[in-house]
């Protein structure tokens, strides 16, 4: 497919898309979004991780379009929001590692799109925030309900109510940003971070992932459970098989997926 406002490509195992709309700071537009969606439906079984990028020099996502926003009346406005949170609802639920490589300002739906990542690693000139009621409104695509879930209720509500950007190590230091990295060498670390894990089984990280999710919001004993079945679950298949066969012939694993 022929994308316009993004680029989605592949190195082996790993996908790189990537926000490509730098004169406009990689703004989310409504035909961005659907890109974004249908790229993310594209990735097939031979991806094995995700990088979420920025075009450009100066942005991730700088944030929502706000020349197309500004002219929405309420249903519309439903329509925009539905559909961003379907886009990244897209992005959270996939089976994959998911690494948001913030190059930039990621700001309202570009803290938002990195917030739906497994894991956010920043340059030094990023900047994140959500300064959404600065312009009248508030997040529209999740950014108040996974911003609490990272930093917690407190921190969040202080970043939305005073829509406050913060800088890549303020982001660290609350728990958003995982690493810090000189701008030249961000999309290098995360590609390395990439390169590890799909040496690793990926049967065991789809369901290390979705037990990690699930049990998140439930009681350790309930979370507990869903590990234990997870785990039982994986004896039998391939992916088993090679890697307890491969480390007692001290050799490297040959994953299939399978």
């Amino acid at each position: 497919m022929t994308y316009e406002n993004i680029r989605l490509e592949h190195e082996g195992a790993v996908a790189t898309l990537t926000i490509d709309r730098p004169k406009a700071l990689n703004a989310l537009n409504n035909k961005t979004l659907q890109e974004f969606e249908a790229a993310v439906k594209s990735l097939g079984a031979d991806t094995r991780v995700l990088i979420v990028t920025g075009g450009g020099e100066k942005a991730f996502v700088a944030g929502a379009d706000i020349a197309e926003m500004s002219a929405l009346e309420e249903p519309q406005a439903r329509e925009f929001a539905a559909l961003g949170h379907r886009a990244f609802a897209l992005l959270e639920s996939l089976s994959i590692p998911t690494i948001a490589a913030v190059n930039g300002f990621a700001l309202g739906g570009g803290c938002e799109l990195a917030l739906a990542c497994d894991f956010i690693y920043a340059s030094e000139k990023a900047q994140l925030g959500l300064p959404e009621v600065g312009l009248g409104v508030i997040p529209g695509f999740g950014g108040t309900q996974r911003l609490t879930r990272a930093v917690g209720r407190a921190r969040a509500k202080e970043l939305v109510f005073t829509g406050a950007r913060i800088d890549a190590a303020k982001a660290k230091e609350i728990g958003l940003v995982l690493e810090v990295l000189p701008a030249a060498e961000l999309l290098a670390h995360c590609r390395s971070i990439a390169a590890k894990m799909i040496k690793n089984g990926p049967l065991a990280i789809a369901t290390a992932k979705r037990v990690i999710e699930q049990g998140a919001d439930k009681d350790l004993g309930e979370a507990n459970t869903l590990e234990r079945q997870g785990f039982a679950e994986l004896f039998g298949s391939d992916d088993q098989r090679e890697g307890m066969k491969a480390f007692l012939e001290k050799r490297p694993a040959v994953f299939t997926g399978k």
